[in-house]
C-alpha cells in the first residue's frame, strides 16, 4: 500500500547539508497499523510527510495505492491525496466552525453538495463516538474530543490510507488508550491502512503489527512486532525489556535469556525444569509485557546442577519460547 524506495531528502546546501532521511526503503502492507518508532530529531515528521508529499524527496520513490506519486502532475496529486487522510499532534481544528463543519470543510474543498456532506458528517460523527457534539466549537471540547473530530475529518473523502502524526502525544495516558483504540477499531472495521509516528513505546505495544526504528535519518531495524521483541540484540525488544546483565559466573551455572510469548507465558515452565532435571533454577531478573492483547515475558535464570545444559537445550526446543546465552 505505501512503499519508500531509497528515499533521501536533504535541506541546505554545499557546507551546510542536513540529511533528514538518508536511502530509507519500508513497505508497509495494506490493511496493517504500521507505526515508525523514533526521538525527537530521527526524521520521522519528515518521513510520514513525505508519503503525501508534502515534503518532497530529494531522491527515490514514493508508491501509495500503486500510483509513484513523484511523477505526478499538480491534478494528478491533488487527486491522490484524496486517499490519504492525516491526523496531526495539536488537532488543527478551525475554531470558528462548529465540529460538524470542521468535519464537513475537506467535502467542501472537492465540492462534494451539501446533502452528501450532511449525511456523510452524521455518519462520521457516529463512527468516532461523537454524535451529540456536532454543534459545539473545538473550545467547548476535551484533548480526546477534538482528536476524533480530527480523526473524522481525516476519514470524510474516504481515504485508504490514514496518517498519524504524533497524534497522542498532547494526550493524557487514559485518553492516549482510547484514541488507540479507536485507530485499531478503524483499521479492522474499515480496511484502513495506518502509519503512525511515534516516539512513545506504549504506542508501538498497543497498536502496531509492524514497526521501523528510525536514528538519523535511516531505518536501523523494522518487521513485525511480534517477531522483533523475541530476537536477541534487536533494538524494539531491548525497548521493552532492557538488557539485564547476569553477574560473574560462579560453580559452572548456565545462563539463559528467555523470551516466551502467547500461550507460552502461561506455561509453569519452572515448574516443569524442576521435575524433568537436576537442576536448580535462579531468577535474576525479567518481567511481562502486553503487545497488542498477547503477552509477552523474559526471564534471565541461572541454570545450574549436572543436567544445566540438558535443561536448557529443554527451553530451546519448545514453541514460543527463545532463548539466548
Amino acid at each position: 500500500m505505501i512503499r519508500f524506495q531509497n528515499i533521501r531528502k536533504v535541506y541546505g546546501t554545499g557546507d551546510h547539508i542536513v540529511k533528514a532521511l538518508d536511502d530509507v526503503s519500508l513497505h508497509v502492507p495494506v490493511g496493517e497499523i504500521f507505526g515508525v518508532l523514533g526521538q525527537s530529531g530521527a526524521g520521522k515528521s519528515t518521513l510520514i510527510r513525505c508519503v503525501n508529499l508534502l515534503e518532497r524527496p530529494t531522491s527515490g520513490s514514493v508508491i501509495v495505492n500503486g500510483q509513484e506519486l513523484t511523477t505526478l502532475d499538480a491534478a494528478g496529486l491533488r487527486k491522490a491525496r484524496q486517499q490519504i487522510g492525516i491526523i496531526f499532534q495539536h488537532f488543527n481544528l478551525l475554531r470558528s466552525r462548529t465540529v460538524a463543519d470542521n468535519i464537513a470543510f475537506p467535502l467542501e474543498v472537492i465540492g462534494q453538495p451539501k446533502p452528501q456532506r450532511d449525511k456523510r458528517v452524521k455518519e462520521l460523527l457516529s463512527l468516532v463516538g461523537l454524535s451529540d457534539k456536532a454543534s459545539a466549537y473545538p473550545a467547548q471540547l476535551s484533548g480526546g474530543q477534538k482528536q476524533r473530530v480530527g480523526i473524522a475529518r481525516a476519514l470524510a473523502c474516504e481515504p485508504k490510507v490514514l496518517l498519524s502524526d504524533e497524534a497522542t502525544s498532547a494526550l493524557d495516558p487514559q485518553t492516549t488508550r482510547s484514541i488507540l483504540d479507536l485507530l485499531r477499531d478503524l483499521n479492522r472495521r474499515l480496511g484502513l491502512t495506518v502509519m503512525l509516528i511515534t516516539h512513545e513505546m506504549t504506542v508501538v505495544k498497543h497498536i502496531c503489527d509492524r514497526v521501523a526504528v528510525l536514528r538519523d535519518g535511516r531505518v536501523i531495524e523494522q518487521g513485525l512486532v511480534d517477531d522483533l521483541v523475541v530476537q536477541p540484540g534487536s533494538e524494539i525488544a531491548h525497548e521493552f525489556f532492557p538488557r539485564i546483565v547476569p553477574p560473574q559466573q560462579k560453580n559452572g551455572g548456565i545462563f539463559a535469556t528467555i523470551t516466551f510469548v502467547g500461550t507460552a507465558a502461561e506455561e509453569p515452565i519452572l515448574s516443569s525444569l524442576l521435575r524433568k532435571f537436576d537442576v536448580g533454577v535462579n531468577i535474576l531478573g525479567g518481567g511481562i509485557e502486553t503487545v497488542r492483547d498477547k503477552r509477552v515475558g523474559r526471564l534471565l535464570l541461572e541454570l545450574s546442577g549436572p543436567d544445566a545444559a540438558a535443561a536448557r537445550s529443554f527451553l530451546q526446543e519448545r514453541t514460543g519460547f527463545t532463548v539466548e546465552s
